[in-house]
């Protein structure tokens, strides 16, 4: 079984599982496929990369003849939450309060975002989760 590796995906990496995410399955020539237009790679270069995001947890496969179809393992918002944790340690010096200061400062809120924020702290503070273990 993969091993659970939380560290936030490189751009290529989230690149090759946006086009995983959005397509649900995927094979090495239908991603190669897709990045072809702004970014070219070799097949083995884009087959090798797949076989590590199966590796750290992000994707699986199934085989399809001799073809490996592969899909995600992980919802898209373990990155997203991986990649906000990350600019929170870096940026805000592990504060999520001073992120939300500089959120709320510099770009604002409109009625409808505010609410449904207010929703999920009020749902956050009622149902106890538990964190992930956060790897550094």
């Amino acid at each position: 079984m993969a091993k659970a590796d939380t560290t936030p995906l490189t751009e290529i990496q989230r690149e090759m599982m946006e086009i995983v995410w959005q397509r649900e399955e995927v094979t090495v020539s239908e991603v190669r496929e897709a990045l072809s237009a702004h970014r070219p790679l070799a097949r083995n270069t884009v087959q090798t990369m797949l076989v590590r995001l199966e590796e750290k947890g992000w994707l699986k496969h199934r085989e399809q003849g001799r073809t490996f179809v592969y899909s995600a393992n992980r919802p898209r918002t373990v990155s997203l939450g991986a990649k906000v944790s990350q600019m929170v340690d870096r940026l805000f010096s592990g504060s999520p309060e001073e992120m939300v200061t500089a959120l709320l400062e510099y770009r604002g809120l409109s009625a409808d975002e505010a609410e449904r924020i207010r929703a999920m702290i009020e749902a956050a503070e009622t149902e106890p989760t538990q964190k992930p273990k956060r790897q550094r």
